[in-house]
């Protein structure tokens, strides 16, 4: 981690050094790409890859990749639908899916695809409905023009609108997507595969893993249909070529003040892998007894394993002293030149400051904002399906402007998609989930807080989980639907017990969510604005905003690179798939895989890496060539890239896709996935 590259002034000279920049689409570097690699692109070709893009709601990126609604993401992005339509009986997860038929392509319970299809950019009515304003003014202005733009975006069900804030609210975009809540599934490989090397091959190279699946979305109950979607490359990736990345990087961190990553690094990084650590100890436990306990537990275990080694990286990154070193020489470089001149002082000059004072305000209420509000129900479907019922009680009884931004009209598909949604709930596995989150919520509190008295009394917090998922209707979507559509009067006669505990901490929970949205994030969007106007007055608009997960296109090459004195190659291949199998997870091959070997081409290229900037949300992306054909698809980083959150380093960062030729051969050879192919334009199986 100790060469990470500051990141506040790489274009203050015009240039980028490396391939650096998650770049929205209305502000994309082209001629920056020509000088580097001979091609600019120009407004027809970038259009096309943004509508041609895709994002799934929940935390993923993919792409259209046929007319007919036809979507290619990660086999871990579909990983939950998949779970959810399998049964003891037939676990997906274990031996895959592949619809021959359409009729058999099976609808996934709660799964949203967007296309983005329209940005504006409207900085000015914000800044002008939050002008003069401070603390709980300026938040309540910034959230009633929030809503009212995205309302009146968001002109039918099927149309998703967006504010978007970039450059720490130097500018304000409204996104405005085409919405998919018909998604099913077509495609998805064994977990043995797609996940091949488990835990310990995670943010690591080489790697051989064939993490790929398709899902459709559909309109009125057939295929949609698409103008713009990315064709096949004819071969691939090679050493070398320029790539490219359409993806939804979900958050970085590169603007962020040295207050906010001190705050980052001293306690929220390690208070969260804490946190990791013990779901993940409980997890192991809870798999110890069986086969269906490991089943119903396995989607959130590996989200748990993910979460952690990757939060790992990033304070791997801040406690690096060099590192941290040029995080603060950067920050001093531009409060310098703010100092230079008095006018420019009066403007920016007390932005720092005042974000340092409410980074502490933020330290001393943060237990009680994660335990009530952020962390509420460490999970819990339950738990969460009884928040949803008794703020929607309050909220939509409200004028949109002035509800909680969840509860908002534009948002309201979504949320509705999630409550209503047929997934089934498994009692055991919310037994666990709301017993730790019950144990943590009296440790961090403490037993004599009025909180934890009033929900927990004298009972046990695993007596009391077992008490509410016994006694809770909330598992069956009819009984939702019915409060939902109820109303106040409804929810609020309602004895459930889940609905009763969530309402006896939740005036709690909504206080300290109206002190930390008023004391610390309206002053650090108020704050942040300033301090990114100073940039663009020093540097103007150069350079590229965080991560937001908004679609953003990346620039790259396939490159290896050094790890430890060793050169690592840019390519993997099959052959080096079956040399690394042990017949033990997580090297274990599933039998299709095992029974294939003598059909396959061994030599045919499998994984690869580039010097693509990612970071997580990126998982799905289509990684193309200057043609707009796809070259493989992203589905991770390596070691090296965890610090992307902070920085981006050439030498060492780099993106990890399943090389096209690689998912081809497995179609064929594997699956004899004869209809996927074809639509693929790739021909029949074998």
């Amino acid at each position: 981690m100790t060469r990470l590259l500051p990141v506040l002034f790489l274009l203050a000279a015009g240039s980028a050094r490396a391939d650096e920049g998650m770049w929205t689409f209305n502000n994309f570097p082209s001629e920056l790409v020509k000088s580097r690699y001979g091609f600019a692109p120009d407004a027809e070709w970038l259009k096309r890859v943004q509508l041609s893009a895709a994002r799934i709601a929940g935390g993923c990126s993919a792409s259209f990749v046929s007319p007919n609604g036809l979507v290619m993401t990660n086999h871990h992005c579909v990983r939950e639908c998949v779970q959810q339509l399998s049964t003891p009986r037939s676990d997906l997860i274990v031996k895959g899916f592949s619809a021959a038929t359409a009729q058999q392509e099976r609808q996934c319970p709660a799964f949203e695809v967007n296309r983005l299809v329209e940005i504006s950019d409207v900085t000015e009515q914000v800044t002008k409905a939050t002008q003069g304003k401070e603390g709980a003014a300026f938040r309540d202005a910034q959230r009633a023009e929030f809503a009212r733009l995205e309302k009146t975006c968001a002109t039918a069900p099927d149309i998703r609108c967006d504010v978007v804030t970039l450059y720490q609210g130097g500018m304000y975009n409204l996104y405005k997507y085409q919405r998919f809540q018909d998604v099913r599934l077509v495609f998805a490989p064994e977990e043995a595969i797609a996940f091949f090397g488990g835990d310990p091959d995670n943010f690591e190279f080489p790697r051989y893993d064939y993490d790929v699946a398709f899902v459709r979305v559909y309109q009125d109950g057939k295929p949609a249909k698409v103008d713009n979607y990315l064709r096949w490359s004819a071969r691939g990736a090679q050493p070398g070529e320029l790539t490219f990345v359409a993806g939804h990087p979900g958050g970085t961190s590169r603007l962020l003040t040295v207050a906010q990553l001190l705050y980052q690094r001293d306690y929220a990084l390690p208070e969260r892998l804490f946190q990791l650590a013990q779901l993940r100890g409980m997890l192991d436990e809870f798999q110890q007894r069986g086969p269906e306990y490991t089943r119903i537990s396995n989607n959130l275990k590996f989200g748990v394993e993910n979460s952690y080694k990757a939060l790992v990286g990033r304070r791997e990154a801040l406690v690096d002293r060099e590192f941290f070193a040029k995080k603060v020489a950067e920050e001093q470089k531009l409060r310098d030149w703010v100092k230079a001149d008095p006018e420019r002082q009066k403007r920016y000059g007390q932005a720092w400051d005042n974000i340092a004072r409410a980074t502490d305000t933020l330290r001393d209420m943060r237990l009680r904002l994660r335990w009530l509000e952020q962390a509420a129900g460490a999970g819990s479907d339950l738990f969460n399906y009884a928040r949803v019922l008794a703020r929607s009680a309050q909220e939509l009884s409200k004028p949109n402007e002035q509800r909680l931004e969840e509860f908002t009209e534009a948002r309201k598909p979504e949320l509705e998609q999630q409550l209503f949604s047929p997934a089934p709930v498994y009692p055991k596995l919310e037994e666990a989930m709301l017993g730790f989150y019950l144990t943590k919520l009296r440790e961090v509190l403490g037993p004599d807080d009025p909180v934890v008295k009033k929900a927990l009394g004298k009972q046990s917090p695993r007596a009391l989980a077992r008490k509410w998922v016994a006694g809770t209707r909330l598992a069956s979507p009819q009984v939702r639907r019915q409060l939902y559509q109820g109303g106040a009067a409804a929810i609020g006669a309602s004895k459930d017990p889940m609905l009763e505990f969530v309402r006896s901490i939740d005036e709690e929970a909504r206080a300290i969510r109206e002190r930390y949205e008023e004391e610390v994030e309206s002053v650090a969007d108020k704050n942040g604005e300033l301090i990114a106007r100073a940039r663009f007055e020093a540097f103007g608009t150069s350079t590229y905003p965080d991560a937001t997960f908004t679609l953003r296109l990346s620039f790259g090459q396939v490159k290896g690179y050094t790890e430890e004195g060793r050169q690592v190659e840019p390519i993997t291949r099959i052959a080096g798939l079956y040399e690394r199998a042990t017949g033990e997870d997580p090297f274990r091959l599933p039998p299709s895989w095992l029974q294939a070997k003598p059909r396959l081409d061994l030599q045919t290229p499998f994984n690869f890496v580039s010097t693509n900037d990612i970071i997580g949300g990126n998982s799905g992306s289509p990684i193309f060539n200057k043609d707009a054909e796809i070259v493989g698809i992203v589905f991770d980083g390596n070691i090296g890239s965890l610090g992307g959150e902070y920085g981006f380093d050439e030498s060492v960062n780099r993106t990890v896709s399943v090389h096209s030729e690689g998912i081809l051969e497995g179609l064929r050879k594997v699956y004899n996935a004869r209809r996927l192919l074809e639509e693929l334009g790739q021909g029949g199986g074998e």
